[in-house]
């Protein structure tokens, strides 16, 4: 008499491995219906799942793949199975597998995030629930099952996200968590390459009269103007951002105290080069003139001095000093050194830094950290 693999329904001893003489005849058909009715079901669900079923072996090599593969990797299946599975995993992404094997046989499943390669190698998020898959005598991972879905859309959603947090919606520059971000990881690369880092913090003189005399409105018109010429003076890797009211922040990566100098001279020229046509008056001009504060940092081993936040109060003191001399000019501080440790604690204290800030709309660039 054949043997039938039956599922096991909870019966002692189970159902694997008997015989059509243990049944009543009427059973055995019942049972034989439901065993064949189950891999037909499981077949359907495999073949017309939106997400990608998976299975890999203990030696990451792909055992199987379900058709979805060719519309969200652009990949047949009979293509994949029998090769490594990292092949198709995004470089920077294969450390964030290695959460995958923790997970012992029966628990709650692992849960990561990464980029897979599509035929034409561009990149694509995958949402994984996978599940490790251990020999039940020796413990060791027999393979890993895997249930992938396409998160793409979600993810150019959650960065749009990240960056309007991270933006000031009036200028487009980036806000104040951004910048407590920005500077404590410009000075971080600054320790590393021993170089120098310098700031700029800008206040506009005398704008608060000017925005009661002629309405918020016209003072919104200013900074926007404002903020496109110092877009226009400053580098691309320069990280500007709107630090309070009508003050901005400016950091440079880079760059010494003369460089920053005159990089702080070339924005007050072009804040004061603006001229504004006031609506109480059409046939009225109004300008507005700005303050520069400037500091600088360089990395010398044997001192100890907290920075960036030291950098940050240099560059607000010269600010407050050029305010004091007149308005309308660049007062620097004296030079900050310190050890080769940022020693900074912002407000806002995030894990992910945005890279590519400080172009005013610009909002980070694909692919990058911030996300």
């Amino acid at each position: 008499m054949p043997v039938f693999e039956l599922p096991d329904l909870g019966f002692k001893g189970g159902l694997r491995g008997r015989t059509a003489n243990d049944f009543p005849l009427a059973l055995f058909e019942e049972l034989r219906f439901m065993a064949d009715r189950d891999k037909i079901d499981f077949q359907f669900l495999a073949e017309n799942c939106a997400d990608i079923l998976c299975s890999v072996g203990a030696n990451h090599v792909i055992r199987y793949v379900s058709p979805s593969a060719l519309d969200i990797l652009g990949r047949d299946p009979g293509e994949m199975i029998g090769r490594d599975f990292y092949e198709f995993v995004f470089s920077d992404d294969i450390s964030v597998l290695d959460d995958i094997g923790e997970a012992e046989d029966g628990a709650a499943y692992s849960h990561v995030r990464v980029r897979l390669l599509k035929k034409d190698r561009t990149p694509v998020w995958i949402s994984i629930n996978a599940r490790c898959v251990r020999d039940t005598g020796s413990g060791e991972t027999r393979a890993y099952v895997l249930c992938m879905r396409d998160i793409t859309g979600r993810k150019v959603l959650e960065e749009k996200l990240s960056a309007l947090a991270m933006t000031d919606a009036l200028t487009g520059f980036w806000n104040r968590r951004a910048f407590d971000q920005a500077l404590r990881r410009e000075w971080r690369r600054t320790v590393r390459d021993e170089s120098q880092l310098s700031l700029l913090l800008l206040d506009l003189d005398h704008f608060k009269p000017l925005n009661d005399q002629y309405g918020h409105p016209f003072g919104d018109e200013c900074l926007i103007a404002v903020a496109c010429a110092i877009s226009d003076a400053v580098r691309a890797s320069d990280v500007v951002c709107r630090w309070g009211g009508d003050e901005i922040a400016i950091i440079l990566p880079g760059t010494d105290h003369a460089g920053a100098v005159r990089t702080a001279e070339k924005v007050r020229a072009a804040v004061e080069s603006l001229h504004f046509r006031t609506r109480k008056n059409a046939g009225g001009w109004v300008s507005v003139t700005a303050s520069v504060g400037v500091a600088t940092a360089a990395t010398e081993p044997d001192k100890a001095v907290t920075i960036p936040q030291d950098l940050l109060s240099a560059a607000d003191k010269a600010l407050y000093k050029a305010k004091r001399e007149g308005q309308n000019r660049v007062a620097t501080a004296a030079p900050v050194a310190s050890a080769s440790s940022s020693g900074y604690e912002p407000a806002h204290r995030e894990t992910n830094c945005i890279q590519g800030m400080g172009r005013p709309g610009g909002g980070p660039p694909n692919g990058t950290g911030g996300l």
